[in-house]
């Protein structure tokens, strides 16, 4: 149907079958180009389609830089929270 030079640039997403199976809807944006495609779709769609790779954190870790977040009070606030954001990805 379309002529898309790299598999890569085609994403499909929000499938839903319809009620008693054998046909499935859902959406999907074709790019011409992998940078147009890294600049608008969201991160969690380039990593589950392979654009980019998810940085693992442990669980542990994320908590524990959110509660240290928690603890700094005032107008450091904010710049502590960029700071724990920061340390996870």
């Amino acid at each position: 149907m379309y002529k898309v030079s790299d598999p890569q640039l085609v994403v499909c997403f929000g499938f839903r079958t319809q009620f008693g199976g054998g046909r499935s809807t859902g959406f999907c944006l074709i790019y011409d180009k992998l940078d147009k495609l890294k600049q608008f779709e969201p991160k969690y769609r380039q990593v589950r389609n392979g654009v980019i790779e998810r940085k693992e954190t442990s669980r542990k870790q994320i908590k524990e830089s959110k509660n240290r977040g928690l603890k700094v009070r005032g107008t450091g606030r904010r710049i502590q929270k960029h700071k724990t954001k920061r340390a996870n990805r």
